[in-house]
């Protein structure tokens, strides 16, 4: 065995990966791709896609930072696209949101799967591991995002904008946007996340006839506003939670609870958020007089 050992030479290559190092953005990712390529370095079995802020120094990677180019970005995505078509294409977006760890590289492996083999099926392929991955990813993302557009809730502010404060696990917020564009066009609303700082506002008066208004992104928000909320309510605001406090304190059965059940369908990380979960137990000011 020690002959063996001895016996095995290793270049330097082998032995410190490469890392790409992109702007965190899907545009950054795309243009990391292209440089992969441009330099023929796909079939680098170290290679690895980092974003730029969750990038670590390391002594023995050999690391290269690649900025965001709209032309190069729109090349690799116009090639993915056909290759994957549009579902394709949505499961890699929604894995990009995901926000999981080396995302960027499994990503660029399912990439690299369809350009060697443009006439299969990738995503059906559960037996490349990559591709799994990436379908296991879409599937937590999707079921965040279902959540997300049932457990939003709005609170009516003094400037009557209809505010929600949200912790998704994933980035799921650009995919949310227009599921609320759609249905509440007719009011101004916001949606803010803590996690990752910034939001989506709907200005009804830039809305028409024929079209609701394009959603706009937000990033500076008061930091007292974010923590206290309710400093900012209006009264309606203030009445609507008292009254639906006391609905939700009355029409719980006390015989009939099954905690078990109730956080498998409504998750213990969202009640922060819902005003019904801020009544304590002992609110005998809520409780229906009989």
């Amino acid at each position: 065995m020690s002959t063996l050992i001895q016996n095995q030479t290793y270049s330097v290559g082998q032995l410190t990966p490469s890392i790409i190092i992109y702007e965190p953005s899907f545009e950054g990712w795309l243009s990391a791709i292209f440089y992969a390529y441009e330099h023929k370095l796909q079939h680098d079995s170290t290679l690895q896609l980092i974003a730029q802020d969750c990038y670590v120094p390391s002594l023995i990677a050999q690391a290269t930072s690649v900025g965001a180019d709209e032309d190069k970005a729109e090349r690799v995505l116009v090639k993915l696209n056909k290759l994957l078509g549009q579902s394709g294409m949505r499961n890699m977006l929604w894995g990009f949101l995901s926000e999981k760890n080396h995302i960027g590289t499994t990503l660029f492996q399912v990439a690299k799967y369809a350009i060697d083999y443009p006439n299969r099926s990738v995503m059906q392929d559960l037996g490349n591991l990559d591709v799994l991955e990436l379908v296991q990813m879409v599937k937590s993302v999707g079921r965040e995002k279902h959540r997300m557009e049932a457990f939003v809730r709005f609170e009516h502010t003094t400037d009557d904008i209809y505010f929600a404060r949200v912790e998704p696990d994933f980035n799921v917020l650009p995919l949310i946007g227009e599921h609320f564009r759609q249905r509440y066009q007719d009011q101004h609303w916001a949606i803010y996340d803590i996690s990752r700082g910034f939001g989506i506002y709907y200005d009804k008066s830039k809305s028409t006839a024929s079209r609701p208004a394009t959603l706009q992104t937000i990033t500076d928000l008061d930091d007292a506003v974010l923590r206290n909320p309710a400093s900012i309510h209006s009264p309606d605001e203030q009445r609507y939670q008292k009254f639906w406090q006391g609905y939700f304190t009355n029409v719980n059965i006390k015989e009939r609870k099954n905690p078990r059940l109730h956080k498998q369908s409504l998750p213990q990380r969202y009640w922060k958020y819902l005003c019904e979960k801020q009544v304590l137990p002992n609110a005998e000011h809520l409780q229906k007089r009989r």
